[in-house]
């Protein structure tokens, strides 16, 4: 493959541009690619799919093909996509990741990374965000968002024109490792809670969320998989019309005439 034909792949994340997990697959996946990071300047997790409307945004060069976003994940992938100096074509696909901490279940509603690819999807380019335990071996994980990033690659020269792009979550979870295990999203829940503190002028403030994370054992789930040892691998939806409440729905308004 000559140095034109090479495709160009776009990494991003929501732990930031310096974080050890984004420098670690950036360098993999310039086995299959040219790769070009352009994330946020600083950790950004849990952000969700925000995007930045009230105030102007800044993007600068930290390295070779690497630029910093102040602002949100989503911000960074919109950015890159649009802004036409940075990126000398069109990315054949995007890698989010790899995030410091588990996407699985409800996570990927929260999730940074997860709404840094499918900003991506959503553009109609092919997806992946990639995730691990804090204390994982990057080595391991990069193996395996290498594997499946390449079948990615493979899937963008495989789809329909009309198809919806491909919007992929992967978990990997510590040594041993048993291979790639196809998904779907499970449950985890947090335990809810609102904490509230005084600051050293003892003014209240509130730090919400609790730390406990717990899931019921799902057959064919994420973390089912993930918890016996399993890279994880669930396709994601862009459309999330809950297609089995649309017949009640439609009987019920078409009483009013307003079903249509």
């Amino acid at each position: 493959m000559s140095a034109a034909d090479r495709p160009v792949i776009l990494v991003s994340n929501d732990d930031g541009v310096h974080s050890a997990g984004i420098r670690a697959v950036a360098e993999a996946l310039s086995a299959l690619g040219d790769v070009y990071t352009v994330a946020p300047d600083r950790e950004q997790s849990a952000t969700s799919h925000s995007i930045t409307l009230n105030r102007p945004l800044r993007c600068w060069p930290v390295g070779e093909r690497r630029y910093a976003v102040d602002g949100s994940p989503v911000d960074a992938v919109y950015i890159a996509l649009h802004h036409r100096e940075l990126l000398p074509k069109k990315p054949a696909i995007v890698v989010s990741g790899i995030n410091h901490g588990l996407n699985m279940g409800s996570d990927v509603f929260y999730s940074g990374t997860v709404a840094a690819a499918r900003e991506a999807a959503l553009r109609g380019i092919d997806a992946l965000a990639v995730s691990a335990p804090g204390d994982n071996d990057l080595a391991l994980v990069c193996k395996y968002a290498l594997e499946v990033a390449t079948q990615l690659l493979e899937h963008r020269a495989e789809r329909a024109p009309d198809a919806s792009a491909a919007l992929w979550n992967l978990n990997v979870p510590k040594a041993p490792v048993h291979g790639v295990r196809i998904t779907r999203q499970g449950e985890r829940t947090y335990d809810d809670m609102v904490e509230v503190r005084a600051d050293p002028r003892g003014r209240p403030y509130l730090w919400i969320g609790g730390p406990m994370v717990r899931h019921p054992h799902l057959e064919g789930a994420d973390t089912t998989a993930f918890d016996a040892g399993w890279a994880s691998l669930t396709p994601l939806a862009l459309d999330q019309t809950r297609s089995d409440s649309m017949a009640a729905l439609w009987a019920r308004f078409s009483k009013t005439g307003d079903g249509r």
